[in-house]
């Protein structure tokens, strides 16, 4: 059974980091396609940034290119968000996916698709 468990959200200050983790159990993250989604109350779900199985990665939001990077440790079979400089903008439950889905235009999550962990919470104040 594939599971997947985000942890290292908070609050913090505009300009601040955090360093989400998505540690994932029934499947090889080296073998998979991991992506961050983010929803933040009264906006859509947006997917952010992903790490394929073969290593390329690809930014979805604009606003996080030379902020947020991702990165994966095969040995601990976890997935990195590591977000700098912090914006308000940036506020809003972090979810990891295994198998996103690319163009969905949605208010909710598409949850209907791959795996997904309970999502974490991101607060920037300003």
């Amino acid at each position: 059974q594939v599971q997947l468990l985000e942890s290292g959200g908070g609050s913090v200050q505009a300009g601040g980091s955090l360093r989400l983790s998505c540690t994932v159990s029934g499947v090889g993250v080296a073998d998979s396609d991991i992506g961050w989604y983010r929803h933040a109350p009264g906006q859509k779900c947006e997917l952010v940034l992903v790490i394929n199985s073969d290593g390329g990665i690809y930014y979805y939001v604009d606003s996080v290119k030379g902020r947020f990077n991702i990165s994966r440790d095969n040995t601990k079979n976890t997935v990195y968000l590591q977000m700098s400089s912090l914006q308000s903008e940036d506020t809003a439950v972090y979810y990891c996916v295994k198998q996103y889905l690319v163009g969905y235009d949605g208010w909710e999550c598409p949850r209907f698709i791959g795996h997904w962990g309970q999502g974490t919470q991101v607060t920037v104040s300003s």
